[in-house]
């Protein structure tokens, strides 16, 4: 079965960044989840514009950027001139007046549009957005801190995606509390890929290597 991994990249060692990219990238990462936070939309702040551009550049992978900002059409053009055609680009309706406009800018520059649907936000909500975007990313914790608690409620709204991501043209990620468990129930059924944090990556005392070969090994 075949389904993608993002490391997420604010679990990484940074006084080791340059060998961190690396050992992701020889262990068969599939791209780099990247969650840039300004301390207003959510309360904290994590990876830096600079952070974003030197991971693009001491890499080939595909880059994953979440923005956690308010307002990101103020500031997308940084953002998207630090990046390659084809890389992702995740905004929350929520932090944007119209969102669509947004979207739109990151579909011009050649990147792929996503939202990020945080446990409050009701599939309703976007359903228009739905339609214009690629990916989905759903937040199964409160966005802002790793290693939060799963909860569960979002499973729901994962299966509600589900059942409509093929007439509207989407696919699935989960970004949040990422255990083996919730990747051999939701592959299965259809979520795209998995972006992986400290549940199941980081801070684990073996190689990036053997660690995401165990996973994609996992038996369904």
């Amino acid at each position: 079965m075949k389904f993608e991994l993002m490391a997420s990249m604010m679990c990484a060692d940074y006084g080791n960044l340059e060998k961190e990219v690396r050992n992701l990238e020889d262990g068969g990462i599939d791209s780099f989840h990247i969650d840039i936070m300004d301390g207003r939309y959510v309360p904290n702040f994590a990876m830096s514009l600079n952070d974003m551009r030197y991971i693009a550049s001491a890499t080939s992978k595909p880059m994953d950027i979440h923005l956690m900002i308010e307002h990101p059409n103020n500031h997308i053009g940084l953002f998207l001139s630090s990046l390659r055609p084809g890389d992702t680009v995740y905004i929350h309706p929520e932090a944007e007046y119209h969102p669509s406009t947004t979207l739109q800018s990151i579909i011009n520059a050649g990147m792929i549009p996503g939202i990020a649907i945080n446990p409050g936000t009701s599939v309703e909500t976007v359903m228009e957005m739905l339609r214009i975007v690629k990916k989905v990313l759903v937040m199964s914790v409160n966005p802002g801190n790793a290693g939060q608690m799963y909860l569960p409620y979002v499973g729901k709204k994962i299966t509600k995606l589900l059942s409509i991501k093929e007439d509207m043209d989407f696919e699935i990620y989960w970004d949040g509390a990422c255990s083996a468990d919730k990747i051999l129930e939701y592959a299965p059924k259809g979520v795209q890929g998995f972006v992986l944090g400290t549940t199941l990556l980081f801070g684990k005392e073996k190689p990036y290597g053997e660690t995401l070969q165990n996973i994609r090994q996992l038996r369904f």
